[in-house]
């Protein structure tokens, strides 16, 4: 018999452990070790959920979420031209690392809550919050120092050129738009099968897309920040012993 999980209870004593769980997943360098329990942080969610603090705790969870994501987007703000980049793919890279533990671990919240009762997925709803909070804050200062770096040897590596292209374009598809040329170089069949002659056509728009910014004033040293207008996979579990209506 699972003792009663009064309200106090949970903003006390089981809030407080989900809290600094998060905190330590967002922030974690990749290959960390956390020393938290996830056992325990599972167990913890399950209780919450059986005892009907779902709706509290989604709250609670979102709110955290978009406050560390906003500190995010402030850092990147600050950051000057030559180092946009790499800390934009490690932003990127560190948040989405952190769902594939946070989602998994907030499994029953997600099943007997978000979708039941949202209709909605608590992945797509945390992959959202960053979309909304930093890449549509940052991708019309990132964009044109994406097109200037792949025309310069060097700058920066492959791998991050291709980890941000890929993640913008899992963010938000429609942003291949603004860019075609350098998203078909790494998100494949988004582009017709070109044609020799249409090469320089696609060059020729980069540097018109890059023109237009400038013009625009987006410059590389440009510091005002203008807003613009991993799969995670896991097996469901059992239900709560009781699974009358969670709120």
């Amino acid at each position: 018999v699972m003792n009663v999980i009064t309200i106090e209870d949970y903003k006390s004593t089981y809030w407080p452990k989900l809290d600094s769980a998060i905190d330590q997943l967002l922030t974690q360098s990749p290959g960390d070790y956390i020393p938290i329990s996830y056992e325990q942080i599972y167990s913890c969610v399950y209780k919450c959920v059986c005892q009907q603090h779902s709706e509290q705790m989604y709250s609670d969870l979102i709110k955290k979420i978009t406050n560390h994501l906003e500190r995010v987007s402030k850092e990147l703000q600050a950051s000057p031209p030559d180092l946009y980049i790499e800390r934009f793919n490690v932003a990127l890279g560190q948040y989405m690392g952190a769902l594939q533990s946070i989602v998994p671990l907030f499994i029953y919240m997600n099943k007997f809550y978000i979708e039941t009762k949202l209709n909605r997925d608590l992945k797509d709803d945390l992959i959202k919050l960053f979309t909304e909070h930093v890449a549509e804050k940052h991708i019309y200062n990132l964009m044109p120092l994406l097109l200037e770096a792949q025309s310069t040897p060097f700058q920066i590596t492959p791998s991050t050129m291709a980890n941000i292209v890929k993640g913008l374009y899992t963010l938000r598809p429609e942003w291949v738009q603004m860019a075609p040329a350098l998203f078909s170089k790494f998100i494949p069949n988004i582009l017709p099968p070109a044609v020799e002659s249409q090469l320089q056509e696609y060059a020729a728009q980069d540097q018109k897309l890059q023109r237009e910014l400038i013009q625009n004033g987006f410059t590389r040293g440009d510091q005002s920040r203008k807003r613009a207008g991993e799969e995670l996979t896991y097996n469901g579990s059992s239900a709560c012993a009781s699974s009358r209506g969670y709120r």
